[in-house]
């Protein structure tokens, strides 16, 4: 047996977050229902045992990689300091941070488009992820409040509201990437689009949040 194999059945944390990493890869790819354990198995370096032994069924092995991806960019946006900036500024770099992670991290928001298309049947069964979603609109509430005692910005705010309209930009430019560009800007280049939207969004976000002057 090498020392690799070794480590390795010594190491269920390590194991664990292999399979959620394939895990999310498979159903990314191909869904809640598409995706098989032996393929996240696989793609762990492991077995189907070790994965029902760890995760029980492939229903629960879902609810996790969904609370592990919702942590993840919760956690991203709590670690932007954004209650030392100006909440101008403060409200721009979230939209950007925002944006930019939706980007870099497809495989999220094919995660969230599945599950709406399972019309939200397995994150209603997460009390964490609720949990953690508070941060987006604790953050976020922050900002706002600061920028009305500037009288930057208007007092007919629901954070809600803005929480919607900042992450729409962002979800759409992954969600439709592909048909959008096909049938409206063809003769954009990548770089164009992100550059085009991620500007769009700061700009809407901006427009909808602040005093008229």
């Amino acid at each position: 047996m090498s020392d690799t194999t070794t480590k390795r059945k010594n190491d269920p944390e390590g194991l664990k977050k292999r399979i959620l990493a394939g895990a999310l890869k498979m159903f990314a790819e191909f869904g809640m229902q598409g995706a098989r354990l032996e393929q996240i198995a696989d793609h762990a370096q492991t077995t189907k045992r070790m994965v029902v032994y760890h995760f029980g069924n492939k229903e629960q092995l879902y609810i996790e990689v969904l609370e592990q991806v919702y942590q993840a960019i919760r956690q991203h946006e709590t670690g932007l300091n954004l209650a030392e900036m100006e909440p101008e500024l403060a409200m721009t770099k979230l939209v950007e941070a925002s944006f930019d992670y939706h980007v870099s991290h497809p495989d999220f928001m094919r995660l969230v488009c599945t599950e709406n298309l399972l019309r939200g049947r397995y994150i209603i069964q997460s009390e964490r992820i609720k949990a953690l979603n508070k941060s987006a609109l604790d953050l976020l509430d922050d900002i706002l409040t600061r920028g009305q005692r500037q009288g930057l910005f208007i007092d007919e705010l629901d954070t809600v509201d803005v929480h919607r309209l900042l992450s729409s930009i962002c979800v759409h430019h992954v969600s439709n990437r592909y048909t959008f560009h096909t049938l409206f800007t063809p003769n954009d280049s990548e770089e164009d689009s992100i550059r085009r939207n991620r500007q769009l969004a700061v700009t809407a976000t901006l427009r909808y949040v602040r005093k008229a002057p």
